[in-house]
């Protein structure tokens, strides 16, 4: 297209369409008049999500190769085949074992805060639905999942889920500057709400400003009406600055997540809330701190001490002898 007026005011105007349609969007909530076109989408690109993420799994081309091996080709080749096969074969088992632990630590996680969940695989990242933080998970209508489920693995929040095809679902991730979580601060209680900043730490808003907060404090999910978008009791982070108080009605501090957004794989979908709120029950132990060696250490005494200690023995040696010399 050649550089126009007129095509520069079609890029106007197509800009300022989508800008109305995220305004739309995000005002609308669950009712959004563009849900459907993103269901849509979802429906459409879903599939084809998931058949490029089989294209490129290891273990699908190492066993495509050895499908289309055959007589025609030679021993070299053959020979060169069976190394990628095998290196493949490698690779592929240091990634089972990865996704064995990650699955691992996730069901522990799910059985600490009695949540029923719906295991999925990440397959791909930031879909085309506008989101900046978003991945696509293997799961959708099919399987049971609906909007505003709580998404978790082995280390705590993911985030939640916006958009449901019949075959795969979007995931908005916490560390989304659009993401907002309620949150409640272990032992002290203290409520607050959770903003994503990208590849920051969370910004949390405590709804008391004097409360009493330090470096390491944890917090976890309040839990949301109906539980939807979230459960309760699911491992947010841990503070890393406190912003001093300022006398204000709130108090800001800053969170690491739990969660590493850039290296999702296995992930759980909440699609059954606990019968009670786990509280802090789910949120990781502490470590034990090394035990402190005490070594005590005796001075030695004075020098005038320890000369009159020196004499005593040949003051009572030498009464000793005399009186042995005695008749």
């Amino acid at each position: 297209m050649r550089d126009t007026r007129e095509s520069r005011l079609l890029l106007v105007l197509l800009i300022a369409i989508a800008f109305a349609l995220i305004t739309v969007d995000i005002r609308g909530g669950q009712e959004s008049p563009v849900d459907g076109a993103r269901q849509a989408a979802a429906a459409v690109f879903g599939p084809v999500e998931n058949g490029v993420a089989a294209a490129v799994d290891p273990i699908g081309n190492a066993i495509g190769a050895v499908r289309d091996s055959g007589e025609r080709h030679t021993r070299i080749a053959a020979l060169e085949k069976e190394n990628a096969e095998l290196k493949a074969e490698l690779g592929s088992d240091d990634r089972n074992r990865n996704r064995l632990r990650e699955l691992d630590a996730m069901l522990k996680t799910a059985g600490a805060g009695q949540y029923g969940i719906k295991g999925a695989q990440v397959v791909a990242i930031g879909a085309a639905q506008g989101f900046s933080w978003t991945v696509t998970v293997d799961v959708g209508a099919r399987d049971g999942i609906k909007r505003d489920m709580t998404v978790l693995n082995g280390a705590g929040l993911v985030g939640r889920v916006t958009t449901v095809g019949p075959s795969t679902s979007t995931v908005l991730l916490a560390n989304d500057p659009d993401f907002t979580v309620g949150t409640r601060m272990e032992k002290s209680d203290e409520l607050g709400f959770a903003t994503g900043q990208g590849d920051g730490p969370l910004l949390v808003q405590l709804l008391n400003g004097k409360a009493k907060v330090k470096e390491g404090d944890r917090l976890v999910t309040f839990g949301s009406s109906g539980d939807k978008p979230f459960v309760p009791g699911v491992p947010v982070g841990e503070i890393v600055r406190v912003d001093p108080a300022g006398g204000g009605l709130t108090r800001n501090v800053y969170v690491r997540p739990y969660v590493g957004f850039t290296k999702l794989d296995i992930v759980g979908v909440v699609v059954q809330a606990p019968r009670s709120n786990p509280r802090d029950m789910v949120l990781p132990q502490k470590p034990k701190p090394a035990p402190t060696v005490t070594v005590t250490v005796t001075p030695p005494p004075p020098d005038g001490q320890q000369a009159a200690d020196g004499q005593k023995p040949n003051e009572n040696q030498q009464g000793q002898d005399q009186g042995d010399a005695t008749p």
